[in-house]
């Protein structure tokens, strides 16, 4: 089976105060499709920045991210764009819902590419697959920590996208929501077969993925 994603000799560094820091070093490894991969670390190891980089965020200063073997950086910004929004969904730790839309909106602007009617009904059609369906009309204020992360997820989905990037998705939630959560991604890999990409520091957590990479200073170990 040829790989998804195949991430080779990458390397990140930044200017800081004068001198550089290198947070990625030569990272090499591949994502296969319907993969459920693991990116452990301490905080500080790099984990978002190679998140960051595999979603088209954020250039890496060296090596090549290949996605169905064509290599994202090497696109015009404007087709990266339109890239990332078609094949990945992200998830994040602090949500970033607009508080000014209702849920229904939050979940359907991703996909507001398309007519907006389509766009919200399909963005029902993902709430009520995740079990969210009655808060359609709730603003993020008026929701709970999972149920936020629930409407994250619903976002990440709308466009049907192929991979799903989750920087610590249960970082900010109790440890009942933290389950949920975990479970309902992998139902999205069971049923939907989604790939998923997950940042955790929790190894708990990373143990119920397929396949774990440790991530420390930077460098795979």
């Amino acid at each position: 089976m040829n790989e998804l994603v195949e991430v080779a000799s990458l390397t990140k560094s930044y200017r800081e105060a004068g001198r550089i820091v290198c947070v990625l070093k030569d990272i090499s490894f591949s994502v296969m499709p319907n993969d459920y991969l693991a990116i452990v670390g301490p905080s500080g190891a790099g984990k978002s920045t190679l998140l960051h980089i595999l979603g088209g965020l954020e250039h890496p200063t060296q090596g090549r991210v290949m996605f169905k073997k064509q290599n994202i950086y090497k696109m015009k910004d404007k087709d990266v764009a339109l890239w990332r929004n078609k094949t990945i969904g992200f998830v994040f730790q602090f949500y970033h819902l607009i508080e000014e839309l209702n849920v229904l909106e939050n979940v359907a602007l991703a996909s507001f590419l398309k007519p907006r009617k389509s766009a919200l009904k399909n963005a029902r059609i993902l709430l009520k697959y995740l079990g969210i369906e009655e808060r359609g009309n709730f603003f993020p204020s008026q929701l709970s920590g999972g149920e936020k992360q629930k409407v994250a997820i619903a976002r990440a989905l709308v466009n049907d996208s192929e991979v799903i990037l989750c920087d610590e998705p249960t970082g900010n939630l109790d440890k009942d929501s933290q389950v949920r959560v975990i479970e309902l991604l992998e139902k999205l890999h069971r049923e939907k077969n989604k790939t998923i990409v997950l940042v955790t520091h929790n190894l708990q957590l990373a143990r119920r993925a397929k396949r774990t990479l440790f991530l420390e200073a930077g460098e795979i170990k």
